[in-house]
């Protein structure tokens, strides 16, 4: 087996016989078991000890939301988010998980995925006209634990089934082995988030490389799937304009265009908070020479001449490509969208020209 070991692994007592936790004793027969009470009493004390821990547990709340990136002030996409698992195995300097769950940061994945199927399927029957477009990729890598858990081999056959939703997979990983085997009908987007290979290997630790993101989203595409690309957080890093280039260039060099469900773009951002855990890690962030300047929906950028500057760049390069890929910009003002675009679409209009790229 390949991919992330976790140190040791903690299961809920109710759920000790449940599918997922037969599955992860199976593939983990080295790794120390723990069975506790209670979910919280596994919880580490710190983020980067809960990078080596996994818990099996229920989830006891709601399973769908609406993704946090549609604050108030920006063009949002009216994107679904799914919370199957919490946090992630890869230890980026710039994510906003090592603050938002800060107090509860052990890896988690729970056991009843019925329940969450369940809930997405009765709001696509109460809105029959409407399609949605869902993700499980905001706190927690979309596949990243598929090689323990098989959950992609649960919700890409559900998804394929529906016929008002597409369902996105975001990964910073290579591990696409469950998706090759099954149909997604055109209903499953299985989308990399990408940077420059310096930033990768300087801000991304335990990812997958580049081009092994690339190689396998080559492995998608030809196994009958759509791909998207997301270039979020863009990093003004020396040589920022050369490395993007020439990462749009080593793309599409492997990816037909005429599969691409979508490329977004997006700037570096966080919230003080998030700033200050990133100066507390071990290591200082290269991406923390770059000066932020506080928004007004509370999160620090770089200053939009420069976030106009970076999106033009690739907005160019991307249309010379093909000019038919989609392409969205992520939690910007309506000002920074008639900088780059032109226009000023509103949130439902975005929501539907990415749905309909995939009729």
């Amino acid at each position: 087996m390949s991919g992330w070991t976790p140190s040791a692994v903690w299961i809920e007592a109710s759920e000790v016989d449940s599918a997922l936790a037969a599955r992860v004793r199976t593939r983990l027969p080295s790794t120390p078991i723990h069975v506790v009470e209670e979910a919280r009493l596994a919880e580490p004390p710190t983020f980067r000890e809960g990078k080596r821990r996994l818990v099996v547990q229920r989830n006891g709340g709601s399973f769908l939301q609406h993704c946090p990136a549609g604050t108030p002030g920006v063009v949002c996409c009216s994107y679904l988010v799914m919370r199957f698992e919490s946090n992630c195995p890869f230890d980026c300097s710039y994510c906003f998980l090592q603050d938002y769950v800060r107090n509860n940061p052990a890896i988690k994945v729970f056991t009843n995925v019925a329940d969450g199927l369940a809930e997405i399927a009765a709001v696509l029957r109460a809105h029959p006209a409407r399609t949605f477009r869902v993700g499980t990729g905001d706190v927690a890598d979309s596949l990243a634990l598929d090689h323990l858990t098989d959950l992609s081999c649960e919700l890409v056959p559900f998804f394929a089934a529906q016929p008002n939703v597409v369902l996105e997979l975001k990964t910073k990983s290579a591990g696409v082995d469950n998706l090759l085997g099954l149909d997604p009908k055109d209903r499953v987007v299985v989308s990399w988030s990408l940077n420059t290979p310096a930033m990768v290997a300087e801000e991304e630790d335990g990812a997958a490389s580049l081009a092994e993101r690339l190689a396998a989203a080559v492995r998608v595409q030809q196994a009958g799937y759509q791909v998207g690309f997301h270039f979020d957080p863009l990093i003004a890093h020396d040589g920022w304009e050369e490395g993007y280039r020439a990462v749009i260039e080593l793309i599409f060099r492997q990816i037909d265009t005429r599969r691409v469900a979508w490329v977004s773009l997006g700037s570096l951002r966080m919230t003080p908070s998030l700033k200050a855990a990133i100066k507390a890690r071990p290591r200082r962030a290269r991406l923390l020479d770059t000066e932020l300047v506080p928004n007004s929906d509370g999160k620090q950028r770089v200053w939009r001449g420069l976030r106009v500057k970076m999106y033009r760049r690739l907005l160019a390069w991307l249309r010379d490509v093909d000019s038919r890929m989609p392409l969205y910009i992520c939690m910007e003002p309506a000002s920074v969208w008639e900088k780059v675009f032109g226009e000023v679409p509103t949130d439902s209009e975005v929501a539907r020209r990415l749905v309909a790229a995939l009729a």
